[in-house]
């Protein structure tokens, strides 16, 4: 899957535009996705992630970056040999599209407002 454009609340993967937050899996997008808090991104909130064991999870954390990654996510991330990749999300998106190209097993989970 491709991302075709990002901007603020809105996001194009394939030519099929999302206006909520959205976790990219290589076979699936799960878009409306919810956060226990909505500005710090908690373990269980990735529970459907864990089962594919991504080489890549990039983390978008909204256009300015307000987002925060709680360390137990960090943890479980290192202690999983994850590569944990959390930017703003536009500059999650340009990572997302330059990794998938080189074929790893990247999953997305993308914050698309603040």
């Amino acid at each position: 899957m491709k991302i075709d454009n990002y901007s603020f609340g809105e996001i194009k993967i394939d030519g099929i535009s999302y206006a909520a937050d959205l976790i990219i899996y290589p076979d699936r997008v799960a878009d409306k996705w919810w956060r226990k808090e909505g500005h710090l991104l908690r373990l269980d909130d990735l529970k459907e992630v864990w089962p594919y064991k991504p080489e890549i999870l990039i983390v978008g954390q909204g256009l300015p970056g307000l987002m925060k990654v709680d360390v137990a996510v960090v943890e479980y991330c290192t202690n999983n040999n994850i590569n944990l990749i959390s930017l703003p999300t536009a500059d999650a998106v340009i990572k997302y599209n330059e990794l998938i190209r080189k074929k790893p097993l990247v999953i997305a989970a993308l914050h698309l407002t603040c």
